[in-house]
């Protein structure tokens, strides 16, 4: 209500409605003839014959006008003074009153329609997170080892902005070789990472940078997030051709077309292993071509590898493409994560890494590259990089942890291969080899947004629309119902 206060007085009735029409024309407009109703009051605190007899002679009455009139002004000041408040408020909430919400990430949408279904047969293949043959997630041995030695030895310091050195230069090792000649010659410059996102990130920025009219390949299909990163490093984003849907595999002529076909000395995003969402890797020799179409055209190569010895269960095996590129002479760019391989899905922890003509200009791309992340976050977190640092350093903890990420994927192998039996053993018509043929945590499975929207209708299967299947979420317990289920809505 407008007036609460006010509820008599000999000029309400007259005044109210005219207060309201300024009111209406904004706070200033009132202020301006509380000043004129000030000034009135003051000279009927004054009265002479001439107001005593336009009052009708009577100096009680008016009085009792000038006690309303000053009632009336003093509520109007704290109604005014109230309702600018309101009006402030509401002009600084209209700052964010055009933004609508963000679309629903398609990933942690899956989880939470998941999370809120009841049904006991509620199966989840949607999440790429690894899971025991129990489907609970997993903490490595050689991790909670790690864990033990690092508790209560080591302070809560920032770490310098480039991150652990140690961890950093244990990556460069797993990534690179342990007898690298870049890294004996100290030509990579490298900075630890918020994980594989936080790598592919800082690079993003980087190019933008110091390559501002560049853009970037990305392969179709990718990642949904890497679109996100370079779009927001503000970096013209194109498609190169990747997968082909007949086959279920790669579409090696019209990725090499594409390559072609980019204006030279292009920038271009490389699955170096487990492509996601796809499992469609080139083989070797295909490796072979790229990089040497790629020396043609002079482009960059910036490699992603998320999965390295999750893969295959090798970790030089899954590192392979980027040591083609190497051996040719290329200056590659890599994002590394601890994500999968090691299980630290939480702790954020990656590697970005450039290789440089020289040691000088690695200390130079080093320099700039902590200076972008200074902004950014500063310096990274420390815990991740100890535990990384720990098991990588450790010749005993190394071993453990081959062992670990050989089982681990050796299960999602496993399950490929249960999961294709099982389909051709219920009669399927369609080939499903593709299973496995492809490689680390996903399959790209060919089953259409309408059978994957029936999966989870009837099934209480979740998965993401594009048929991507996060073999992790697969396990003896399960994979028998997943096959009837993919079985029932692909054979009409």
């Amino acid at each position: 209500m407008l007036w609460p206060e006010i509820t008599n007085g000999l000029i309400y009735d007259v005044e109210r409605h005219r207060l309201q029409r300024l009111y209406d024309k904004g706070p200033d407009q009132v202020h301006a003839n509380l000043r004129i109703y000030k000034n009135q009051f003051n000279v009927l605190g004054k009265p002479t014959p001439r107001h005593i007899e336009a009052n009708r002679g009577t100096v009680t009455h008016f009085k009792n006008r000038r006690k309303a009139a000053m009632a009336f002004h003093n509520a109007i000041s704290r109604i005014v003074l109230r309702r600018s408040s309101v009006i402030g408020a509401r002009c600084m909430s209209s700052w964010w009153r055009s933004i609508e919400p963000a679309p629903k990430d398609p990933i942690l949408g899956v989880t939470e329609a998941f999370l809120m279904d009841q049904s006991p047969n509620k199966v989840n293949v949607g999440v790429g997170a690894y899971r025991d043959d129990n489907g609970k997630p997993v903490v490595l041995d050689c991790v909670r080892e790690a864990e033990r030695r690092i508790a209560g030895n080591q302070n809560m310091e920032y770490l310098p902005i480039g991150g652990s050195i140690k961890m950093v230069e244990e990556s460069l090792k797993l990534a690179y070789g342990e007898n690298s000649e870049f890294i004996k010659d100290k030509r990579i410059a490298a900075v630890q990472a918020l994980s594989g996102t936080g790598a592919c990130r800082l690079f993003a920025a980087f190019q933008q940078r110091f390559h501002p009219d560049s853009q970037i390949y990305i392969p179709n299909p990718t990642w949904a997030n890497h679109h996100n990163i370079w779009r927001d490093a503000g970096l013209p984003i194109r498609i190169y051709q990747y997968y082909h849907p007949e086959s279920r595999g790669l579409d090696f002529a019209a990725l090499m077309d594409d390559i072609k076909n980019a204006p030279n000395g292009s920038f271009f995003l490389l699955h170096a292993c487990a492509h996601n969402p796809t499992g469609v890797d080139p083989t070797e020799e295909q490796w072979r071509e790229i990089s040497s179409q790629f020396k043609v055209k002079g482009h960059f190569a910036f490699f992603d590898m998320a999965y390295q010895g999750f893969a295959s269960g090798n970790p030089e095996r899954d590192a392979k493409a980027v040591r083609i590129f190497l051996e040719d002479g290329h200056l590659i760019g890599l994002a590394q994560s601890y994500a999968k391989n090691m299980g630290l899905y939480g702790q954020r922890v990656g590697c970005l890494s450039v290789v440089c003509e020289d040691e000088k200009q690695a200390i130079a791309v080093k320099s700039r590259l902590q200076q972008l992340a200074r902004p950014m976050y500063s310096n990274p977190p420390v815990h991740g990089a100890l535990i990384v640092s720990t098991v990588l350093g450790d010749t005993q903890l190394k071993k453990l942890w081959l062992q670990e990420v050989k089982v681990m994927a050796d299960r999602i192998i496993g399950m490929r291969s249960e999961l294709r039996e099982k389909l051709e053993k219920l009669g399927s018509r369609l080939s499903w080899k593709h299973i496995t043929n492809q490689i680390g945590m996903f399959c790209y499975s060919g089953m259409s947004p309408e059978q994957v929207d029936r999966l989870t209708k009837e099934f209480h299967i979740y998965m993401t629309r594009n048929g991507r299947i996060s073999m992790a979420g697969l396990n003896t317990g399960n994979v028998g119902y997943v096959a009837e289920a993919i079985h029932e809505v692909t054979k009409s």
